[in-house]
């Protein structure tokens, strides 16, 4: 990131190198590429030629080239993924755009979701929520969402297990 804001790249430069970031992540998960990163035969340079022959053909940014022979070349390989994370969440961030995941205990139509956001709007002023759906039946009936660091539990689980709390004490 900091490389690309050192040369005052445009925020389609960061996405472009965000994309490749994330493509070379899911390079990395594939079991047969996994096997390679302990394999003392092989330098840091060979990994980088083999995960690119393995990405689609598209041009990887030379920022995230260095980055991924820094990374590979101090042993790090297994933060790849968190390193995908933050970046995205550093893009994100200064598109004023927050990422809401959402735990449903039951499947949510279109509407409700749009609804749920708009009552959301109010908690994240000058925010624009990304929602991330899924369901957990182990809510019971609700929903649990999280932005950023912050948990909003709304499900029967919780006011379950508060009450729980309650009586116990």
């Amino acid at each position: 990131y900091q490389a690309l804001e050192d040369r005052h790249a445009s925020v389609e430069e960061h996405k472009a190198a965000l994309e490749a970031v994330e493509k070379i992540s899911k390079v990395i998960a594939m079991p047969e590429i996994a096997q390679v990163f302990g394999d003392p035969k092989l330098s840091s340079e060979q990994i980088i030629d083999l995960i690119h022959s393995v990405l689609p053909e598209s041009e990887t940014p030379k920022e995230v080239n260095n980055l991924l022979s820094v990374v590979l070349k101090n042993g790090r390989i297994a933060a790849w993924s968190s390193i995908a994370d933050d970046y995205r969440q550093l893009i994100n961030s200064a598109e004023g755009i927050a990422e809401a995941y959402i735990e449903s205990a039951f499947e949510m139509s279109s509407s409700e979701i749009e609804d749920l956001l708009k009552a959301l709007a109010r908690h994240f002023p000058n925010k624009k929520l990304v929602p991330h759906v899924t369901i957990n039946r182990d809510l019971i009936g609700g929903v649990r969402i999280r932005v950023g660091d912050q948990v909003l539990d709304g499900s029967i689980s919780a006011r379950l297990e508060q009450m729980k709390t309650a009586l116990t004490a």
